[in-house]
């Protein structure tokens, strides 16, 4: 029998393929390795660094803001939306009692302020000179704004130095012309706040003032308080008009009281509500729909 692949007439070899040894699978080079991790890390770390730095509040505080309600992220009325077009009108002649110091402060007492020149201050002012101020007394003054006249009563047994500071700046011409940026109409903060003068919470004056706060403080309709960062004695130009009930720390100086004419001009601003075409900090505030433009501040 002929072997295939035999001579003439003899059959066809058959069409196996040749026999070849299995190749073993090449192996991934350490070059590879590590060139494929390293990518995949950095995938990650991108991730990682568009949630960090895109997004505030994850990982990353906002930019210094002068802001109220900052309260633990366990308050829910804080953090979620609020409907501006439900806002029930607060219960007529409800006004919280001014808080009082059980131990008076001396009388001259020593003030003093700090140059800020990381602050963002388009609009800068020549800061009071330090020194004594008194700590007794009140002083009227009147904010006159586009949406209607709001009294205000500075007390100087509270804070004499804020007292101090407010009355410069509006004498100064600060104010003139700057609207009130942030409106807050949730439960537990009801206020309207203003006097910065890049308008989104990170402005002042160009310098800083001490905290008069003190223990029991409280906050609620009526009182007017300044603003602050989270450090301490961060404040400057910034302050806060409250028309309701408003739960925050007392690390809020306390350095007047609105008058009723006042807190009706508030009410109608509130009832208004928010103005969701403009950008808010994410917890429901936002500049108001009614805007609430200082044209004139009258002192003694």
């Amino acid at each position: 029998m002929s072997e295939p692949g035999g001579g003439p007439g003899q059959r066809p070899p058959y069409g196996y393929p040749q026999w070849q040894p299995p190749v073993p699978p090449k192996k991934t080079s350490p070059a590879a390795v590590v060139l494929i991790t390293a990518s995949v890390v950095v995938v990650v770390l991108m991730a990682f660094a568009f949630l960090a730095w895109g997004y505030p509040g994850f990982l990353r505080e906002e930019e210094a803001k002068t802001e109220i309600g900052v309260l633990p992220a366990s308050s829910a009325t804080l953090v979620s939306p609020v409907p501006t077009t439900t806002t029930p009108a607060p219960p007529p002649g409800g006004r919280a009692a001014m808080p009082k110091r059980t131990t008076p402060l001396a009388d001259p007492i020593t003030c003093a302020f700090t140059p800020a020149p990381g602050t963002p201050a388009p609009k800068t002012a020549t800061p009071p000179p330090d020194g004594p101020a008194p700590s007794s007394g009140t002083v009227p003054v009147r904010l006159a704004t586009s949406a209607g006249g709001i009294g205000l009563t500075l007390d100087r047994a509270l804070a004499p130095c804020t007292v101090v500071n407010f009355l410069s700046l509006a004498k100064q011409g600060f104010y003139d012309g700057m609207s009130c940026h942030r409106l807050s109409v949730a439960d537990g903060l009801r206020m309207l706040q203003c006097g910065d003068p890049v308008g989104d919470g990170t402005g002042g004056p160009g310098y800083t003032i001490k905290d008069e706060t003190f223990p029991g403080l409280t906050y609620g309709r009526g009182i007017l308080a300044m603003s602050k960062t989270s450090e301490p004695d961060s404040g400057g130009s910034q302050f806060f008009l409250v028309f309701g009930d408003t739960q925050i720390p007392p690390e809020y100086t306390v350095f007047g009281s609105i008058d009723d004419a006042g807190l009706a001009v508030l009410d109608k601003v509130a009832a208004a509500g928010v103005d969701p075409s403009k950008p808010g900090i994410g917890d429901g505030s936002g500049p108001p729909k009614t805007p609430v433009t200082f044209t004139a501040i009258t002192t003694p």
